[in-house]
């Protein structure tokens, strides 16, 4: 079948959708081990959401919940959410732009983890203010247990988000993450004891956090900053700043405009600022 007038038929071109379909055809033409997955989870389906849902709900499959009541759930969900569906396409592009060992559109759709991570806690973030908070909660579970990501429901993260490998990240109840930030592996966005209430971090866009960096507390890091692997951060990070070390401290400025995009992790000379004589 050609995958553009299947599409047509639809009433509408998707243009990301067509190419994920191209591609998921030429891996079953050349790769008949694999053809299987990739027409149960791409090719049987008529839009990338539908791919989505059915894909994810297999993933999260369990006897307590299946995975045709899990489909069922996150296609109603899609039907009535329109900004569900262009967020889906801008986090896809957020791994395909950002992430060097993504090569094709249909790689984050299928294997990683970090992708359906994050599609799992934006389909338990609409149940949690749905009403149906014992169901998000179920999806955090499932999604801790599956992927090794804990993202509360009640979270807020924004669009063109990239979780990079994702194992052992954490984010609390009433973090905030902003548009286009960038996350690696082993990062939790915390609190800093047994307060109740507003008690997680903000973070601004475009921010880099690198791998095993804790943020801890009802503090604000700002857009387009820096956050060194390893770092302990436990106050606020100015913007456009790069910030390295256990307790962190202003090293220098991002760098660069947009961190989160060119993911520069190093601590270079034009990055440190110049000891005081």
């Amino acid at each position: 079948m050609n995958p553009q007038a299947e599409v047509k038929s639809f009433g509408q071109i998707d243009p990301v959708w067509e190419k994920i379909r191209n591609e998921a055809q030429a891996v079953v033409e050349n790769d008949k081990v694999m053809a299987g997955l990739v027409y149960d989870a791409i090719l049987n389906h008529n839009s990338l959401e539908k791919s989505l849902a059915y894909h994810l709900s297999q993933r999260l499959d369990h006897s307590d919940i299946d995975a045709s009541i899990l489909d069922r759930t996150f296609n109603d969900i899609i039907e009535n959410d329109e900004t569900f569906r262009q967020t889906l396409r801008i986090d896809l592009a957020a791994v395909f732009e950002r992430d060097p060992a993504c090569n094709r559109l249909m790689e984050p759709l299928l294997y990683f983890k970090g992708f359906h991570a994050l599609q799992t806690y934006r389909f338990a973030n609409r149940l949690w203010h749905n009403g149906s908070k014992d169901l998000a909660l179920y999806l955090q579970s499932q999604s801790a247990r599956i992927f090794a990501v804990d993202i509360h429901p009640n979270a807020t993260i924004g669009s063109g988000i990239m979780f990079d490998h994702a194992s052992g990240l954490v984010i609390g109840e009433t973090a905030q993450v902003g548009d286009y930030t960038s996350i690696l592996h082993g990062v939790t966005l915390g609190g800093s004891g047994k307060e109740s209430g507003d008690r997680h971090p903000k973070i601004g866009s475009s921010v880099m956090i690198g791998a095993g960096a804790k943020i801890l507390g009802n503090i604000r890091v700002g857009c387009c900053a820096r956050i060194a692997a390893g770092s302990v951060v436990l106050s606020d990070v100015p913007k456009e700043s790069t910030v390295a070390g256990v307790p962190a401290k202003v090293i220098g400025t991002a760098g660069c405009p947009e961190p989160a995009r060119t993911m520069n992790q190093l601590l270079n000379s034009q990055t440190q600022e110049q000891p005081e004589n």
